[in-house]
């Protein structure tokens, strides 16, 4: 019965059935059966206080079946395997955190209540242990900062005619109790650095210990043992040579000196008052730090005044800020997409073809972007507002095979042929040079099958018979008359004879036909070429 307390416990704070459910971890059908007979009695929650033992009593009259005692058990039979695991963890670890770990293997199902209640009933001993709180040694000057965000409050923009959710950024020196404080509209990772950077230049020096809360902003994965700190975060923890070790997850008490001023943050700095713009509200909160907050009488420091207390033994003691200044730089991750690009922001940029499929990460500052790959740089671009940086080296070279070969390359190409097949590439580029590409890089293909030799030869031929086309060089080498006694021009089937066996086809087509002829005739074979 003690379990079925428990919901109604839940149930009578303001719960939701639902959250009760998720809570607990029991289904919803059996949430409202047993909360049924109280609501029939016109219980509603909020009422006037109710103890486990007032409702123990309502239960014995409404369930008379269920007995105490009896499902008590049935519950702790679940944790019976795991008695000496709890035992020997109790000596050096709380109950919740065991209950944590037993319920992330999936070996424990039953609510944290649930377990605490067995543990004080079968380990009596062990589990005052685990209660009892060590206070923390006096935190040396110098030493320590502990970071967390605190909500504040709506705010209209006056400018914008937009309503805000507007959140604290506060940095506490535990030594002193100086703090810094900076109100965000939002709390992603470049707000995140921007507000240690300002705090850092606010307190004229830097901490050799900084403790946020697991934000995802600064810790990617929170862990007792290992967490996992963000590659911004970390960037800036090596710039300011500081050291960054995260709260525990759901442990105020690791963080004590910044948990407990938000109140007074709240109600101090921002309750009742009026500001004009972000950077107005940013610009009072360093003012109320000093003038406010810095002077207040502080209880921890036997009445002194925090701000005194910093200057006197804590601003000498912190990490010199370093000569150069730190270059805010946002992380994030992206995949190589078939194109071999990715996005970054509103623009697209190119990195090395073999990565497509991949994931990278990303480093974007104001002037540049730098892409990595497991660890490695990969790729760097001058950073782009919007649009696309492309880098033609990216790609395989034979896609972009047409890209590359430019009239100017096709005349380097010709040069080293001959003369006579540099005058053919001139005149294919001399009228409409990038319509008549493909035929210049077509004769230029040629080269590969037949030799620069005989595309010399044929390209001669082609210009004593007044047709220098792709078409007619092709048709010289594939008849192998390259070398052949020159023919009459005056007849019609000289150029039949010069195109080759297909030539005999087009005996009637005049030998003086125009150029963009040929070059649609040869367009497919000058691609195949190219390619």
């Amino acid at each position: 019965m003690v379990d079925i307390v428990e919901i109604y416990v839940h149930w009578y704070a303001g719960r939701s059935k639902s959250q009760v459910a998720a809570s607990l971890g029991v289904d919803r059908k059996t949430i409202r059966k047993y909360l049924a007979p109280a609501e029939k009695a016109g219980i509603t929650p909020g009422g006037p206080p109710m103890s486990e033992t007032d409702w123990a009593k309502l239960l014995k009259s409404w369930f008379p079946e269920l007995a105490s005692r009896k499902l008590n058990q049935v519950r702790w039979g679940e944790i019976e395997p795991h008695r000496d695991y709890v035992k020997d963890l109790l000596k050096t670890t709380t109950v919740t955190t065991i209950h944590q770990r037993l319920r992330d293997e999936g070996k424990l199902k039953i609510s944290l209540s649930t377990f605490r209640r067995w543990a004080t009933e079968n380990l009596p001993d062990e589990a005052a242990r685990s209660k009892v709180t060590v206070l923390r040694d006096d935190v040396e000057p110098g030493s320590e900062a502990q970071i967390d965000y605190g909500f504040l409050g709506q705010w209209f923009n006056p400018t914008t005619g937009k309503r805000h959710r507007i959140w604290a950024f506060v940095m506490v020196l535990p030594a002193s109790r100086h703090m810094f404080v900076r109100p965000v509209v939002h709390m992603d990772q470049h707000s995140w650095t921007v507000a240690h950077v300002e705090a850092f230049r606010y307190f004229g020096g830097v901490p050799r210990r900084l403790v946020p809360d697991n934000l995802k902003t600064g810790v990617d994965k929170p862990d007792l043992y290992d967490p996992q700190i963000n590659k911004s975060y970390a960037e800036l923890a090596l710039h300011y040579g500081t050291l960054v070790d995260p709260a525990r997850a759901l442990h105020p008490k690791d963080k004590p000196r910044v948990e407990r001023p938000m109140p007074y943050v709240r109600d101090s700095l921002w309750s009742g008052r009026q500001f004009t713009s972000l950077e107005h509200m940013q610009a009072e909160a360093l003012l109320w730090g000093r003038n406010v907050a810095g002077q207040r009488q502080c209880r921890p420091l036997g009445g002194a005044k925090p701000l005194a207390v910093f200057e006197a033994v804590e601003a000498e003691a912190l990490l010199p800020l370093p000569p150069e200044p730190f270059v805010l730089a946002r992380w994030s991750k992206a995949a190589v997409g078939p194109d071999i690009h990715v996005k970054v922001g509103r623009t697209l940029y190119s990195v090395p073809w073999k990565l497509v499929g991949r994931r990278v990460d990303v480093r974007s500052t104001a002037t540049m972007v730098q892409i990595f790959h497991e660890g490695e740089l990969v790729k760097t671009h001058a950073a782009l507002e919007q649009g696309k940086r492309t880098d033609k080296n990216d790609y395989p070279p034979e896609k972009i095979a047409f890209q590359m070969r430019t009239p100017i390359w096709c005349r380097g190409q010709a040069s080293q042929v001959g003369d006579s097949c540099r005058e053919v590439i001139d005149q294919l580029l001399e009228v409409n040079a990038l319509y008549r590409l493909r035929a210049a890089q077509g004769v230029l293909g040629l080269r590969k099958k037949y030799g620069d030799t005989r595309l010399e030869a044929a390209c001669r031929k082609a210009i004593t018979v007044g047709d220098p086309s792709y078409r007619t060089v092709k048709g010289i080498l594939a008849a192998g008359t390259e070398t052949d006694p020159e023919p009459d021009t005056g007849d019609a089937g000289a150029a039949a004879f010069l195109h080759g066996p297909e030539g005999l086809f087009a005996a009637d087509i005049p030998a003086q036909r125009p150029v963009e002829l040929h070059d649609d005739q040869g367009h497919g074979d000058a691609e195949e070429a190219a390619r």
